[in-house]
């Protein structure tokens, strides 16, 4: 039973709630939000609270660490420790234009990061940790690669993978190795500005093609495959980057039907799928040597470790792919290549990633309730494809979101021609904290709701 001298603003601690050092700090975090604590108020001695709460010393430790982390407060020597004073933000924009994943609920990422390069530097030899690795992987990374696509493939062959730093090294790659200077690249009227970016850098000539509510449209790829002969296709299929469209199995096998018949291989850049909702079968498995794999962890677990598994069925065109990739980005860093391995074969990736989903569904319900009929997200993934009223231009908007502190996407940085459409993407991860993201959006649907000739030019 809780004893009844513990602060009013600690709720009992819950056996099933989490981690119990979070679930304190959450609820310091809380009562620093509705005023039951207040900035100068002195916090109970450590060993005194983990006595009140039968809970061990460290644990509460960990929990007022965490609640300096978020700058709750602050220590003051033998006086004690305090309710610090709100933080003054030096920068007051609220990026919503990064697609990173947000902070994963219930999950002590600092904690899990120690722990994760402890088990590596305790197994590994620390000179083949610093020194260069040019196979694609090791066995380990390799089988780290093979149970990550589990979920998507079954058990893939690792022999089948290369491990790369990043999915847009892996798309640059697979440019080189699949086509030629002056090629045609069919992807949709928006589309990963990474991609155009890398066809733009090798002189390759991005074509759109129509898409619908589903994804790009089967007959306009035929055509399009007829008419230009291109080198490759470009899709991300599932929670596409920007309009968040998953396409149904349907299409999928429709797509991969006209690819093998045209004998165009395809790039199925899939970064979101495991963060999707009960996704279809990726377009791989239904035309395995027509179509080039692409699974980053930067999106469902962290952009740091910079390391994405790419399938080829192909021997041969793993090599040239290899060749392709050496190029320009010789390796993985091996630290975060063993990282990401540890991670994923000791279970540590899946509970990063659940924890991220989890949040990830919490806020796409925040914006969903305030930003009402305009809302139009998947209710997974990291971003919002935010169709506009008619009196704002996408552009427009943009200028005007960072005249009031708010970074967001305009449909121009994805259109692959003309802009088709009069939208923004709004990424729901990248501001950290939920109260800042929850004032971000709050901040946009007031400026969504006002007409561009509201605003007057500023004279200084």
């Amino acid at each position: 039973m809780q004893d009844e001298n513990i602060p009013i603003w600690l709720p009992r601690l819950a056996l099933y709630g989490g981690p119990r050092f979070l679930q304190i700090a959450d609820a310091l975090q809380a009562a620093v939000a509705d005023g039951s604590l207040k900035p100068g108020d002195r916090l109970p001695p450590q060993r005194q609270l983990a006595a009140q709460l039968d809970v061990d010393l460290t644990t509460v430790t960990r929990a007022y660490d965490e609640a300096r982390r978020r700058n709750l407060l602050e220590g003051r020597g033998a006086r004690g420790t305090y309710v610090a004073a709100p933080k003054v933000e030096l920068t007051s924009v609220l990026d919503l234009s990064m697609n990173t994943p947000p902070p994963p609920q219930g999950v002590d990422f600092d904690d899990l990061l120690k722990q994760g390069l402890s088990q590596v530097l305790m197994g590994a030899d620390t000179e083949l940790l610093m020194t260069y690795h040019l196979a694609g992987g090791s066995d380990s990374d390799l089988k780290a690669g093979a149970k990550w696509l589990e979920p998507m493939f079954g058990h893939p062959d690792p022999r089948q993978l290369v491990v790369c730093p990043g999915a847009q090294a892996a798309i640059a790659a697979l440019i080189l190795a699949l086509t030629e200077p002056g090629d045609v690249i069919l992807a949709e009227p928006a589309t990963y500005p990474g991609l155009c970016a890398a066809a733009s850098q090798f002189g390759r000539r991005i074509v759109a093609v129509e898409a619908d509510q589903h994804g790009m449209v089967p007959d306009m790829l035929e055509e399009a495959c007829r008419q230009h002969k291109p080198g490759l296709v470009y899709l991300n299929p599932t929670l596409q980057n920007p309009t968040a469209i998953t396409m149904p199995e349907r299409r999928r096998k429709e797509l991969a039907s006209i690819a093998k018949r045209c004998a165009v291989p395809i790039i199925e850049d899939d970064p979101y799928w495991l963060l999707a909702e009960a996704p279809p079968p990726p377009i791989a498995t239904f035309a395995p040597e027509q179509v080039y794999y692409i699974s980053t962890l930067s999106k469902c677990l962290t952009p740091g470790l910079r390391v994405a598994f790419v399938l080829l069925r192909d021997p041969q065109e793993r090599e040239r792919f290899l060749v392709a990739l050496r190029s320009f980005a010789l390796m993985v860093a091996p630290l975060t290549a063993a990282l990401a391995t540890q991670w994923i074969l000791d279970g540590s990736a899946n509970r990063l990633m659940e924890g991220i989903r989890n949040e990830a569904r919490l806020r796409h319900r925040m914006a969903r309730d305030i930003l009402a009929g305009r809302y139009s997200g998947a209710g997974d993934g990291l971003h919002v494809w935010l169709e506009l009223p008619a009196y704002w231009r996408s552009s427009q908007l943009a200028r005007a979101a960072d005249s009031e502190g708010i970074a967001v996407t305009p449909a121009e940085a994805f259109a692959t021609g003309s802009v088709s459409v009069n939208a923004i993407r709004i990424s729901l991860g990248s501001i950290k904290d939920r109260g800042r993201l929850q004032a971000g959006l709050q901040r946009l649907s007031h400026l969504l709701a006002r007409r561009p000739e509201s605003f007057g030019a500023g004279v200084v």
